[in-house]
């Protein structure tokens, strides 16, 4: 895998639907997985999509909306049964540690895994994760409660080593990773080998942002600008944008202007509403704006590359 891996596990609507789940992703970042938002059902869709819970690192909650985090007591009880023991940090609101605590204090008792929260602001703009692979950003949204989105940056990725060419200057295997860092080789006769021939470029790093829900926002544009990968909710048609506006949601015509404003290069829409057995009207919709837009399914795998 050369980018980052999505796993769409939920992107139906506040509304219960026999079609869709609610809302949750699975973002693999090099191995280690981050699930964004924990609608009910998060806990079965992990198994039927064969993602292993002891890989699970972060959990990124949006807002305190029931369709966004009533997964998370039983996912979290689920992982303790399976024997997970790798710490697992929650990023929420200081509402929502308040909520999950009493909750898991309650359903979770004597977990085998160390649970952490990490209080974010509801105000968005803030770095909130930080490591050697991967920078997450939280992006300001316009929701009828307290509302953010995510934005996964990936870090640079180390050169290729060119097997053949460390072989011919006899290249000691812990210099290696000097090499992938982008160093020259010096030899022992002081000679000087450049990098470039001893490696191939690394590969391109990705970026994905997720922003559900909220009204079309000039804000969210300048957040995710020059993204790679956008996932936007599109819960209505563009005929309905009155009771979208009313109700802080978007069309799939809004979620496709924040695209193409924004410069993405691809658009994933859902959270649909349940009113809807068929979504191409609004995969048309988008990409009459948009036209690199896709319709997220529950089940979908997407390489991010």
């Amino acid at each position: 895998m050369t980018g980052l891996r999505l796993s769409i596990l939920g992107c139906g609507s506040a509304t219960p639907s026999t079609r869709h789940l609610p809302s949750c992703q699975v973002l693999d970042v090099r191995g280690n997985l981050m699930m964004i938002d924990c609608g009910e059902g998060a806990q079965l869709q992990v198994r039927r999509m064969r993602l292993k819970w002891q890989r699970l690192t972060d959990i990124f909650i949006s807002h305190l909306h029931g369709d966004h985090c009533f997964g998370l007591p039983g996912l979290l009880s689920s992982m303790a049964l399976h024997g997970t023991t790798r710490d697992i940090t929650v990023h929420t609101f200081a509402e929502g540690i308040r909520l999950f605590s009493a909750w898991t204090d309650f359903f979770c008792r004597d977990l085998p895994f160390n649970l952490h929260y990490h209080e974010i602001s509801p105000r968005g703009g803030e770095v909130i994760v930080d490591t050697d692979a991967i920078s997450v950003t939280t992006i300001p949204l316009r929701h009828r409660v307290p509302a953010v989105g995510f934005r996964f940056d990936e870090k640079p990725k180390r050169r290729h080593i060119i097997p053949e060419m460390t072989a011919h200057y006899g290249v000691p295997h812990y210099l290696m990773n000097a090499l992938r860092d982008g160093d020259d080789l010096v030899l022992p006769d002081g000679t000087v080998v450049a990098n470039e021939l001893l490696t191939r470029d690394a590969d391109r790093s990705v970026s994905y942002a997720y922003c559900s829900d909220t009204r079309f926002s000039e804000r969210v544009v300048s957040a995710v600008e020059g993204v790679d990968w956008l996932y936007h909710e599109a819960t209505y048609d563009n005929a309905l944008h009155v009771m979208a506006k009313k109700r802080y949601h978007s069309t799939a015509g809004e979620a496709a202007a924040v695209a193409r404003d924004a410069g993405a290069k691809h658009l994933i829409i859902g959270h649909y509403s349940q009113r809807y057995n068929d979504e191409s009207l609004l995969l048309r919709q988008a990409q009459e704006i948009f036209p690199d837009t896709i319709l997220a399914r529950e089940g979908m795998g997407i390489e991010l590359m």
